[in-house]
């Protein structure tokens, strides 16, 4: 038997901050019963984050005990969150591992790291950085050309100009002939009801999204 890489031994391990069972708040698969593995760890520090208590802590877990964990949900979506899940060595592994346990897996990630090794058969939702979240410099273009139609582009817009960026950004590197792409406001900082009229003025070829799980409880984390 030859060596084995450890990024992929079968005892590779991440450190998780929780895994839960809830309803899907975001993407195209709102309001699934979903499994969250929120891995812990980030390399950015956008402004509007609300789930910063995943920056650090969190518990090693070799896959096979996430795996097990997952399974107690008996449920069939799992999206692997974070923090910035990309940022751990390991999560291509889990997330190859989940999609060969029959799960239906979707992906959140801030697209400022490489997307294009993920397993295609996993979700890959792409959070692309607006000028005032402050990492907007991050955002890693040369994602795009491996993105397919099972993926979905996220812009999370906090003001006019963040949406005439994503606007801007829309038009000129026809996001919506890659995949389904996503506009969602800030809470607490743009008017849903002011961005979904820019949508509808502009005729947009997005969806407007709001963020479920928010709606169905004030405080979400866990849920």
């Amino acid at each position: 038997m030859g060596s084995v890489d450890p990024v992929f031994a079968a005892d590779a391990k991440l450190r998780v901050t929780e895994i839960f069972h809830s309803i899907q708040g975001e993407s195209t698969r709102i309001g699934l019963p979903t499994v969250f593995v929120r891995l812990t760890g980030c390399p950015l520090r956008c402004s509007w984050c609300d789930t910063d208590y995943a920056f650090a802590g969190g518990e090693l877990q070799e896959i096979g005990g996430v795996l097990a964990h997952v399974a107690t949900f008996s449920c069939p979506t799992v999206c692997v969150t974070g923090g910035e899940p990309l940022a751990q060595k390991a999560c291509p592994e889990l997330l190859t591992s989940l999609c060969d346990a029959g799960y239906s897996v979707s992906l959140e990630t801030s697209g400022a790291l490489d997307v294009c090794g993920v397993d295609p058969r996993v979700s890959r939702i792409v959070d692309l950085k607006a000028p005032a979240s402050g990492e907007s410099a991050k955002n890693r273009w040369e994602n795009l050309a491996c993105l397919t139609p099972n993926d979905e582009l996220k812009l999370v817009l906090a003001s006019e100009a963040d949406y005439l960026w994503g606007k801007s950004a829309l038009a000129e590197r026809q996001l919506d002939t890659i995949c389904p792409v996503l506009f969602s406001p800030v809470a607490d900082r743009l008017d849903p009801a002011r961005l979904a009229e820019w949508i509808l003025r502009d005729h947009l070829p997005v969806r407007f999204q709001l963020q479920l799980h928010k709606v169905l409880w004030a405080e979400p984390r866990g849920r």
